[in-house]
């Protein structure tokens, strides 16, 4: 089971893609009617770029998720790599935030 392994580069894996499932599940939510070529092209397009901040932030949630499942079964390398990545969006949501 992946909940047994404690691995950094595991952790940096799962952080990485698990922020992919979240911002599917917000196009679901918010962009259900779109396909998912006119939602992407929706949001580079957008002047600002709010609806990809938006969707990016919401999609942390799922690191979030992840990290505190990893924290509480004590694989503490694993959520080591999620916190890193989970870190990484962090950034790029801010500087994408601040200088759009």
């Amino acid at each position: 089971m992946i909940l047994t392994k404690d691995n950094t580069k595991l952790g940096l894996t799962l952080g990485l893609i698990a922020p992919m499932f979240g911002m599917m599940i917000f196009k679901w939510y918010k962009f259900g009617i779109f396909s998912l070529k006119e939602f992407f092209q929706f949001i580079f397009v957008e002047p600002g770029f709010r609806t990809l901040s938006a969707g990016l932030s919401l999609s942390l949630l799922a690191n979030a998720i992840v990290f505190t499942l990893y924290i509480n079964v004590q694989k503490d390398n694993t959520a080591k790599g999620i916190f890193i990545t989970t870190t990484i969006y962090g950034l790029v949501i801010l500087l994408i935030k601040t200088f759009a």
